[in-house]
Order: structure tokens, then C-alpha cells, then sequence
């Protein structure tokens, strides 16, 4: 095949078109009556030869030749990298075509049952049904979900293999610097999946109802407002520390080893408040165990309607979104990635699959573009790296 085109190439080269101009050699095409003239070979080749003799040594035998050969060379080099081109596009094009010819993979790098777990089971059943190939969701828990990440990070970039994430994805390199990855160099973003909106809940013996109250009587006691959290880097206590810097204040983080105990210690009692997920929390304060004070999005959740945001409530400006999105390994091709893209918003946006995430206060999320989610993925690193270095200001 990579002979032929090259054959082809050469042949266009020195024949062409009339009319047309030699390709990277600027001699015009021989014309001159069909039935008399010499062939545009020979008429080109004496081009060549007297163009050189005017500029250079008409004496020198040798020099035409020599010049005849290094355009011929040249041209050949040309041909040769034009076919080789046109050759791998090619390839690649049908390989493109031929996506997915094999099972895709969905790495997800936490235990199952959580949010991250559900939204992949949902996309998977729904890609397999468009693309007409499975596709596997895969739990691979462990290093608060830097095992499954760093190995999507080294997977061949060829679109078999994808990472359904949440927002500690980004978090985690700021709070850890032995993650092991770049969320931006290491991964082509494909779309943002799913917002879920986050509370922030009270113990109901906190005397503290609102926001406003809550943020002056940690002013007038530092340090002594609890407030629960699955760890450092977790979405609640990313939530939590952005809400202490930007309301000037001190809290006390109590870490857990999950948010389900984390929950328990707040029910119980044995902290004030809490940073958790309106799916969550929520029945816990409809059945009146919690209190909730505000959400951290920029509108109420469907969930608590009755809820302030707490931008609204007393802390303006304050907004914490926990999302969903799948990536894949970076430089997987660009027409893979949108094809990938098509196939999660075609699964997403079954009504069925959007009313069952309605049901549990997780909102469809699909209106970024590749680019779009790369801009927020680097937008939310700067802010993680704030909050890590306020949090640990020896942090680089």
C-alpha cells in the first residue's frame, strides 16, 4: 500500500496538471502542441538543466547532473513523507472508525455503593447499549483512591480504559504530594457527569440555627467548632476549610476513617457539624437527627428546598460544587475522546436514569465540552493548592 501512494506521489510530481506549478520546485509546466512536443518529462528535465546553467558554470559538465540529482533526491524525500502521511492518517482514521472494537473498561477508584459508584454503573449499562460493545465498571479502592487513579494514569491511551472520578481527584495531589499523578498532564478529560450538592448539617443540640450565627460564634471561639469529615482532602473537608477562609474563622477537623462513621459520630453527638452530600444527609434531617444551615451550591437543592444556599444565608460568595467526570489516559485521540464523550451524554440522559438520580439529589451535568471540563479540572487544582497551603503553609 505505503509503495503504491509513494508511486502515485512521484508520478503526480513529474506529470501534474497543466497549468500548475511543480510541487517545492517553482518550474512551470511544459506546454506545447500534444502530437510534436517532447513528453513533460523530457521538456521538465531540460528545464532543470538550463535553468542550472544560467545559474551556475556552464563549463562544468558535471554540475547539471549533480543538481539534476539533488532535485530529484528532494523530490523523491517529499513524495516519500507525503506518502508515509497520507499512509498513517489513514490508519488512524480506520482505527477511529473501527472504536470500540473491544470491551471499554471504567476503572472506579473507590469501593462500590458511594455516588462515584453508581454514576459509572449507570453510564457503562447505557455506553454498552450505544456502542454495541460491553463495557465493564471496575472497583479499584485502596490509598483513598490513588491506587485505581494511578493505574488509569498508565493504561494505553487508546480508549479502553477510562476513570470515573469525583472531586478528590483534583484534591488529592495538593493534600498528598506523593499522589503519583498530574490530574492535567495525565489524563484527557472527556465530561463532567453529575453535581451533587452538599450541606451543612448541625447536631441539633448546636444552639446555632443559620449560617450567620454559626460563622460569630466560631469567630468569638477559635477552634472550638467541630466538624467531622472522612479525612483530609475529602470533599467534606475541602468544603469545610473553604468555608473557614473565607469566613475568617478557625474550626477544629475531627477525621474519620469514612463518612458513614462520620455520620454516626453526628447523630450521636460527638461533633457539631458537618460538610455532607444532601443525599446523605438529608433524611437525617427530615427525620429531624440533624439540622441543616445552608447548601454549598449556588442554588437550593430540589432535595431541601427549604434550605438557604449559604451564599444567601451568610457567607457570600461561597460555593462548593462536588462533581462527577470521566477521564481517560492522556492522548488518547481527540475523535475518541468526543465519540466517548456522545456515548456518556446519549446514557445520562435517559429519563429513567436522570429520575433515578434525581431521587437522591444528584443532578445531570453535561453541558461542558472536553475543553470545558479541562478549564474547570485546572481551575479547581489552583484552589485545592490554596486551601492545602493555608492548611499546611510548609506545603511548596
Amino acid at each position: 500500500m505505503h509503495i503504491l501512494v509513494l508511486s502515485m506521489a512521484w508520478r503526480k510530481i513529474l506529470d501534474g496538471a497543466p497549468g500548475g506549478r511543480m510541487p517545492k520546485m517553482g518550474l512551470p509546466w511544459c506546454t506545447g502542441p500534444t502530437k510534436t512536443r517532447p513528453s513533460r518529462r523530457e521538456l521538465c528535465l531540460v528545464h532543470i538543466k538550463e535553468t542550472t546553467m544560467r545559474a551556475g558554470d556552464r563549463n562544468d559538465p558535471h554540475l547539471h547532473t549533480k543538481t539534476l540529482r539533488r532535485a530529484t533526491a528532494r523530490s523523491l524525500a517529499h513524495a516519500a513523507m507525503l506518502a508515509m502521511g497520507l499512509a498513517c492518517m489513514a490508519h488512524a482514521a480506520r482505527a477511529d472508525d473501527r472504536f470500540p472494537g473491544k470491551p471499554i473498561r471504567i476503572v472506579v477508584p473507590v469501593s462500590p455503593g458511594g455516588t462515584v459508584d453508581l454514576v459509572a454503573r449507570l453510564v457503562a449499562k447505557g455506553m454498552s447499549e450505544d456502542l454495541g460493545q460491553s463495557v465493564l465498571v471496575e472497583n479499584k479502592p485502596g490509598a483513598s483512591g490513588l491506587v485505581g487513579t494511578r493505574e488509569v494514569a498508565r493504561a494505553a491511551a487508546d480508549g479502553y480504559t477510562l476513570l470515573a472520578v469525583a472531586n478528590t481527584f483534583v484534591s488529592a495531589p495538593a493534600f498528598v504530594p506523593e499522589a503519583g499523578y498530574d490530574p492535567i498532564k495525565d489524563f484527557a478529560p472527556i465530561t463532567q457527569t453529575v453535581l451533587i450538592p452538599m450541606v451543612l448539617v448541625a447536631h441539633p443540640s448546636v444552639p446555632e440555627s443559620s449560617v450567620k450565627a454559626l460563622i460569630e460564634r466560631a469567630r468569638a471561639h477559635p477552634g472550638q467548632v467541630s466538624y467531622a469529615s472522612s479525612g483530609i482532602g475529602s470533599t467534606g473537608y475541602i468544603a469545610a476549610e473553604l468555608f473557614s477562609k473565607q469566613a475568617g474563622v478557625k474550626m477544629l477537623p475531627v477525621s474519620y476513617k469514612g463518612n458513614a462513621q462520620a455520620i454516626t459520630d453526628l447523630v450521636g453527638g460527638q461533633v457539631m457539624v458537618m460538610f455532607d452530600q444532601v443525599s446523605t444527609s438529608g433524611p437525617y434531617v427530615q427525620a429531624g437527627k440533624l439540622k441543616a444551615l445552608g447548601v454549598t451550591t449556588s442554588t437550593r437543592s430540589k432535595l431541601l428546598p427549604d434550605v438557604p444556599t449559604i451564599a444567601e444565608a451568610g457567607l457570600p460568595g461561597y460555593e462548593e460544587d462536588t462533581f462527577n467526570a470521566i477521564l481517560a489516559p492522556a492522548g488518547t485521540p481527540a475523535s475518541i475522546v468526543l465519540k466517548l464523550r456522545d456515548a456518556v451524554a446519549k446514557a445520562l440522559q435517559r429519563p429513567e436514569v436522570t429520575a433515578q438520580l434525581a431521587r437522591q439529589g444528584v443532578e445531570v451535568k453535561l453541558d461542558q465540552t472536553p475543553d470545558g471540563l479541562g478549564d474547570t479540572l485546572r481551575k479547581a487544582v489552583v484552589k485545592y493548592r490554596d486551601i492545602a497551603r493555608d492548611v499546611a503553609p510548609s506545603r511548596p
